[in-house]
Formats: C-alpha cells, sequence, structure tokens
C-alpha cells in the first residue's frame, strides 16, 4: 500500500506470485514501485533519494508505505513513511513492525531481505572506484545490516578530522580520539567487505558453470587497509591504520581529506571464463557478469540469513537475447524468494506467461493485472 509516493497517489495492490513482471511505458511508475519496496531495507533505496523526493508532488508533503509480508504461514505489516518538518518541528521517518513503532529500518532485516539491480550499474566496470565501493556495499548490507551504519560511522569520523587539520590539528588529544575511532571503524569497514567478498568467491567457486549464459566472476577486494586486516588480527590492523593516520596528518592536512582508508578501496572483478578484466569485456559480458553476481547475492542473502531475499530488477531482460533471457528467468525462478522484473516491452515477458504474475501499469489508471 502506498500514499503520496512518488506518482502514486495511492495504491493497494495484493501481490501473491513469485515471479512477478510490472509492464507499462517509460514513466508510468513502474520503478517507483520498486523504490518503495527498496525502502524497506537499511540505507536511502534504489534510487539513493533524499525522502523529501519521495514525496509526491501535490500531496500533502509527506508518504506512507507498508507492505505485508507471510512468513511461513503468519503474517507481519510493515509500515514505514516520512513526515515533513511542521511548526518548526524536524523532518521524521516512522517505521513500524505490526504497528508498533521501531528505532530504525534496519528492524525490517527480521522479517525481509531485500536485493536489486537497476540500469545505472551497467556501467559499474566502467565507473569511478565509488560506484563499485557503493556497489559491494549494498551486497554487504544485504547480509550484514548494522554495515551501512558503520560506513557513516566511519564517514563522519574523516570528516571530523578533516575539520581538524583544516584548523591546523592545534587540538592533538581530540585528533587522537578521532582518529582512534575512524581506524576502528574503518577496519570494522573493511572486515565486513572482505567477509563478503570471501563468502560470495566460495559460493562462486563451488557452483561455477562454464556453460552458463552468466559467466562466473574473479572478485577481488583492492586497498592498503583491507591488505593490513586481511593479513592479520583486527588490532593489528586497527594500531597500524593509527599510526598512518597520526604520521600522514600534514600531507592529509595539504590535501584537505584522507588520503588513506577504505573509503578509498576498489572492487575489482574479472570475467571468470576468459581471465579477463571485467572492464575490458563487451557491453552484454558486463550485463552478464553483474547479473550473474546478483544471483550468486541473492543466494548468498539466503544463505547467511534464512530469508529468501525479494529482488527487485528494473529494466534487467530488455538487453538480453532469448538464450540468455530464458535462462534468467530459470535462474530467479529456483532463487526462492520473491522476484519483481520491470520492463517497456510486453514480448520481452511472453515467455512468462502462465509462470509470473503479470500486471501493465499506466500513468494514467495505475496497476492493474494484465488481461
Amino acid at each position: 500500500m502506498l500514499n503520496d509516493f512518488r506518482s502514486y497517489a495511492a495504491l493497494d495492490l495484493a501481490i501473491r506470485g513469485g515471479l512477478v513482471v510490472l509492464c507499462g511505458e517509460n514513466g508510468a511508475g513502474k520503478t517507483n514501485l520498486l523504490e518503495a519496496l527498496s525502502l524497506f531495507t537499511p540505507g536511502r533505496g534504489l534510487r539513493r533519494a533524499e525522502l523529501a523526493e519521495c514525496a509526491r508532488v501535490g500531496g500533502a508533503g509527506g508518504f506512507a508505505l507498508s507492505i505485508e509480508v507471510d512468513e511461513d504461514g503468519e503474517t507481519h505489516q510493515l509500515g514505514s513513511g516520512w513526515k515533513p518538518a511542521a511548526n518548526g518541528e524536524t523532518p521524521e521517518r516512522r517505521n513500524r513492525i505490526d504497528r508498533a513503532a521501531v528505532a530504525s529500518s534496519r528492524a525490517f532485516c527480521d522479517h525481509v531481505r531485500i536485493v536489486w539491480l537497476t540500469p545505472a550499474m551497467d556501467s559499474l566496470f566502467a565507473g569511478p572506484a565509488s560506484e563499485r565501493r557503493r556497489f559491494l556495499d549494498r551486497f554487504v548490507l544485504a547480509i550484514d545490516p548494522g554495515h551501512g551504519a558503520r560506513v557513516g560511522q566511519f564517514e563522519r569520523a574523516l570528516r571530523g578530522r578533516n575539520r581538524l587539520l583544516e584548523e591546523g590539528g592545534r587540538n592533538a588529544q581530540w585528533l587522537d580520539a578521532i582518529e582512534r575511532e575512524a581506524a576502528e571503524l574503518g577496519v570494522a569497514v573493511a572486515a565486513a567487505r572482505l567477509d563478503c567478498v570471501r563468502r560470495l568467491e566460495a559460493l562462486i567457486d563451488a557452483e561455477c558453470d562454464e556453460a552458463s549464459p552468466f559467466p562466473w566472476a574473479k572478485l577481488e577486494l583492492q586497498g592498503e587497509i583491507e591488505a593490513s586486516t586481511a593479513s592479520g588480527p583486527a588490532l593489528n590492523a586497527e594500531d597500524r591504520y593509527r599510526a598512518s593516520l597520526r604520521d600522514n596528518r600534514g600531507r592529509d592536512a595539504a590535501a584537505g581529506r584522507t588520503l588513506i582508508g577504505p573509503h578509498l578501496s576498489d572492487l575489482l572483478v574479472w570475467h571468470g571464463p576468459k581471465q579477463a578484466p571485467a572492464a575490458a569485456s563487451s557491453t552484454g559480458e558486463q550485463k552478464a557478469l553483474i547479473v550473474g553476481l546478483a544471483l550468486a547475492h541473492a543466494r548468498l542473502v539466503a544463505e547467511t540469513s534464512g530469508i529468501a531475499p525479494l529482488a527487485l530488477l528494473d529494466e534487467i531482460a530488455a538487453h538480453f537475447d532469448p538464450r540468455r533471457r530464458a535462462a534468467l528467468y530459470d535462474a530467479l525462478a529456483r532463487l526462492g524468494g520473491q522476484v519483481f522484473l520491470t520492463g517497456a516491452d510486453p514480448a520481452v515477458f511472453a515467455e512468462l506467461e502462465g509462470r509470473a504474475e503479470m500486471f501493465q501499469v499506466s500513468a494514467e489508471t495505475g496497476v492493474q493485472p494484465s488481461a
């Protein structure tokens, strides 16, 4: 159920299928529906939008979302919404489970895990390292709900350190304290990323299929703190990172930023069968690699959390040939969780007739079951 969210003044939709297809013209509201679902996980959703941007233009100013989740015969109601500032109050995000308030969206992870792919990820391997870090952090967050908070706290610690250095670093005690905090958080962030990459690689190795249309990937997390964290106890890595921050205060002050840390690491990906960097692969191969990684990640989420995830796949099948589309649909059906697919061309989903719950999405009539 949606109220005043993006293009939806109101929506009350019963969805029961394991595979769910949302088909409609560009701008009809398909991605808006996926974004609403993505807000039932820690973070800012698949568009990474500010909550104020999600409120419907012409609406009351805020929005409300609600989903019912069936868990082994028990139904739980999860609710989330945003209330704008009024009468001097601060804007407020509200989250509820079975109508009882919870502190944050992290509590939803006890009931639902959510993964997604969007067209914006198509340039992942050719884009900047920051995009690959964000991609990996989304993977980590789906198996470790506390990861996003640690990343945020680490980034705040670095901003605080940068401000102290900009002021001349005169307060050595404050600098020591903030660098200790940054080192502890930075190593924790690096350790969580390393653990996710290792688990994902182990799962990929165990299920490697040379004949699959979605090539298997080799992964490496590259960074000085990651290497230090992987080589020994976390306490030793924290000590080395803290010493590096202390020794490089002058250099970082001159640069206006911290020049070492997990905020600069990179996820390196290779096309496994070809033993070639993903960035050097064709556009179609890169798309297939990303999908293969996403499928492996969804299986990892189910394995580690015990919850088969909701998969939100925006315009994922449009650029695949019929063989890859058929393989994709078969793989999605085996995930065990509910899968939402969007697209503008009904022909792309023709082979899902009778296997998926099909909806037509229109800016005029909303979301209706396909005839």
